[in-house]
């Protein structure tokens, strides 16, 4: 282990003399957001990047584990949306004086649940809208505006998001989804750690094939 110590999912500050990173799950206070362990965050506060995340829509942000989530990244919830399938767009029912009841929630836009995977990467100043999956090992590039689905171990960058590219071919991502390293003890991932940090990918492809065959 680093200088002897653990990996611990439950301290906030996971470096040493830095608040500006904090792991997020020992941090949430919403019932509707539900974290995985190690995800983390380049801020000290992360629920003030959930806006429009209101009790009455039941929504709810589900993250994964080891999502790395940097600084300016803004998560917008379904309270958000406004009646669209009427003459008006305006929320009257949302202001003081004005004689308008909630409308039905068939007549508003809600999107469901927001759900990243594991092991995602949000780059600096993105967006996520309402109601979009993001896959596992998945890279959203910085000032992205996702708003559809993100298949796992793809890229995608720009306003609106599209796709860059596949990361690995679909037989290594394949083996990567079914390998779910993120769901291992921390001793496992420790010694995971060599071959998820390898860049030789043809190697990488050999060791994970022969794990898999093992574990059948």
């Amino acid at each position: 282990m680093k200088n002897e110590k653990r990996p611990d999912p439950e301290v906030i500050h996971p470096i040493k003399g830095y608040d500006k990173e904090i792991y997020i799950k020992p941090t949430v206070s919403s019932p509707n957001i539900i974290v995985g362990e190690f995800s983390y965050i380049a801020d000290s506060d992360f629920e003030s990047h959930v806006t429009h995340h209101y009790p009455w829509n039941d929504d709810k942000l589900i993250i994964g584990r080891f999502c790395q989530i940097a600084a300016g990244v803004e998560f917008i919830m379904n309270g958000a949306n406004h009646q669209m399938n009427a003459v008006t767009t305006y929320p009257f029912y949302t202001l003081e004086g004005w004689d308008m009841m909630p409308p039905a929630k068939e007549d508003l836009p809600l999107k469901g649940d927001t759900v990243i995977g594991n092991d995602v990467w949000i780059g600096q100043n993105a967006v996520i809208l309402p109601g979009v999956h993001i896959g596992d090992g998945a890279i959203i590039g910085a000032d992205s505006v996702v708003g559809s689905n993100v298949e796992p171990y793809t890229i995608v960058a720009g306003d609106p998001a599209r796709l860059i590219r596949r990361r690995f071919d679909q037989e290594l991502t394949d083996m990567l989804l079914r390998l779910k390293w993120w769901d291992r003890s921390i001793d496992e991932i420790n010694s995971l750690i060599p071959l998820l940090t390898c860049s030789e990918l043809k190697k990488v492809r050999t060791k994970i094939r022969d794990i898999l065959l093992r574990e059948k």
